[in-house]
């Protein structure tokens, strides 16, 4: 896990070092083991280094006999299996990317199509003076890129571009809009202007500086469900999901996950349980002296049948107040999901207790139809169906006075793309999310949080293994009555009945309402005098949406601006992301 970035020139001259550095300096929070630079030609590369595979031989950039040079961010998980299909190739280091430099040397621009992982590579060939851009396909591991004059220019998050002059000043309105009605940015056009996303899956051929020609590599497999038994889809979910969690649990560091105690992560600990000889370790969040859902005693229970050792890590008002402003600061490609927050803090607590790798469940909603949605999705309008994020988080809210109003179009065009011959609505439903909410909302969120304390974060569900099993599976084993993820239920039924499979659901909530409600006037007076939002709202009308902020709805939409805020201050003004959220937005007043 690593950050990387680079330039190619349009006009064949050496990269400047100044952007060069820039970039490194900016992306030194995802690499604090080491660092390194390298020019030739028309390129240049920057790589900073978490060690987790190699330790001792994994420096980067990694480089080929023919010339040939990469920088990878990620883990390419069946690098023990490439090399051993390829005895005769030449390897220098035991590090996993070199496995890409390898699958370059026998399948040239399509490398990356035998890759099993989380990455986003960059390898530049001088002998055909090209750059390639590749990352993996459900976009666990991010990778942006700009053009301009000077050429080309790519990063693993967006303000290392920014360093460079690369992009416009954020926001973009289509971008805002959709970051204030939904919590997240489709597409792969960023908040940034200038500064796009390479799409999931997505390769990009690159030379004199433009981009030459794209690829595309699916994480969704094509055509309808595969008629198949429970029995049958059960022991085929096991094969799948063991292999899975042990090629995930390769690391040369120590590793742990974090629990919630429900349906995805349970599954994922009782596995780890089942391939590991010592006690998996653990943590748990909650959220003290509030009524939000406390999940304790579900991680207690699952952690002692499981044998595991359980971290409960408090998160308090105190944290949110505190910690929210370099969060925000973290987040440069914005999502509004309030678990950050446990997230950030979670992560925190890992390192500190002397991980570098943590497993989560992340994507076993959407790979086995765990939301609530898909089933109202799978009915017809007239029983009631309808289709996913239809209402925006200001539909019934008046606080904004710029008009919202094509905020999902993005999403639209994902709808569109995700029909397919033989699919049922249930899949579509899938694929939609899969597409963006999926990358640009929970992975952003895991990547962002995890990596400013040094910390992996690995997603076994989200694997082609796994997702060729699922996505085809029978509507009736992802949903059967009121349940959703009905085969995981079962299988984890079995394999740790303490897991309480069957038992209602709880849900997942953050009481950012809570702890916004306990000084809502005050907060409502500064978050309406930002820059930020007193460009785009009523500074009276968010002042009365602060002190309601006790209600759902209201609490929701006051929480989204307060994020939004914090997020401009940084992102937009450029201001350093000291001191509290109340210092924060006293010093991000507009003019």
């Amino acid at each position: 896990m690593c950050g990387i970035a680079g330039l190619m020139t349009r006009d064949g001259s050496r990269p400047a070092q100044g952007a060069l550095e820039a970039m490194r300096v900016a992306l030194a929070h995802r690499g604090p083991d080491g660092s390194g630079v390298h020019v030739r030609d028309d390129v240049g590369f920057v790589h900073v280094r978490l060690s987790i595979i190699d330790l001792e031989t994994g420096d980067q950039p990694l480089f080929a006999s023919d010339g040939a040079a990469l920088v990878g961010n990620g883990e390419i998980y069946n690098y023990v299996e490439l090399r051993a299909a390829d005895p005769a190739y030449p390897y220098r280091t035991k590090s996993d990317c070199e496995s890409a430099l390898a699958a370059h040397a026998t399948g040239g621009s399509a490398f990356a199509e035998g890759l099993r992982g989380m990455y986003a590579l960059a390898l530049h060939d001088p002998r055909a003076g090209r750059l390639l851009l590749a990352r993996d396909p459900f976009g666990i591991k991010p990778l942006y890129y700009a053009e301009d004059a000077r050429g080309f220019a790519f990063a693993s998050e967006p303000q290392a571009l920014r360093a460079a002059g690369f992009g416009a000043a954020p926001p973009d309105a289509a971008a805002r809009d959709q970051l204030l009605e939904m919590q997240f940015v489709a597409g792969t056009a960023t908040i940034f202007p200038g500064i796009f996303r390479l799409a999931p899956g997505e390769t990009l051929i690159v030379a004199g500086g433009r981009i030459l020609e794209r690829r595309r590599r699916a994480c969704l497999p094509q055509g309808g469900p595969i008629p198949r038994g429970e029995a049958e889809a059960l022991r085929d979910f096991d094969r799948a999901f063991e292999d899975s969690v042990r090629v995930h649990q390769r690391a040369d560091v120590p590793y742990g996950m974090f629990l919630s105690g429900g349906i995805d992560s349970s599954a994922v600990l009782a596995m780890m349980a089942r391939l590991n000889e010592r006690p998996v370790r653990a943590f748990t969040a909650f959220f003290p002296e509030t009524e939000a859902a406390d999940e304790r005693t579900a991680a207690r229970r699952v952690a002692a049948a499981a044998r595991a050792e359980l971290a409960e890590i408090p998160v308090a008002r105190a944290d949110f107040l505190a910690d929210l402003p370099a969060i925000a600061a973290a987040m440069d490609d914005p999502a509004a999901d309030y678990a950050i927050v446990p997230s950030w803090v979670l992560a925190r607590a890992a390192r500190r207790a002397g991980l570098k790798v943590v497993l989560s469940g992340e994507g076993g909603d959407e790979l086995f139809a765990g939301y609530g949605r898909y089933r109202a999705a799978m009915r017809p309008w007239w029983l009631g169906g309808r289709a996913m994020r239809r209402k925006g988080t200001f539909d019934r809210v008046r606080a904004l006075t710029v008009a919202t109003d094509g905020w999902r179009g993005a999403l639209a065009a994902a709808e569109a793309a995700a029909q397919g011959a033989g699919r049922t609505r249930l899949q579509v439903a899938q694929a939609v999310d899969v597409a963006d909410w999926l990358p640009h909302d929970l992975l952003i969120k895991l990547d962002r949080c995890l990596m400013a304390h040094g910390v992996e974060g690995r997603t076994p569900f989200l694997d082609p293994v796994v997702a060729d099993f699922a996505f085809r599976l029978p509507d009736t084993l992802k949903t059967r009555k009121r349940w959703g993820k009905w085969l995981p239920r079962k299988w984890l039924d079995a394999a740790l009945p303490a897991a309480a499979a069957f038992a209602p659901k709880q849900g997942f909530t953050v009481p950012v309402q809570a702890w916004i409600a306990a000084d809502g006037a005050r907060l409502g007076a500064l978050v309406a005098a930002t820059a930020g939002v007193a460009a785009i709202a009523e500074p009276a009308a968010v002042r009365r949406l602060f002190e309601k902020s006790a209600e759902k709805r209201a609490g929701f939409a006051a929480w989204t601006l307060l994020f939004y805020a914090l997020w401009h201050r940084r992102h937009a003004l450029g201001l350093p992301p000291d001191g509290d959220v109340f210092h924060a937005l006293d010093t991000a007043r507009g003019t």
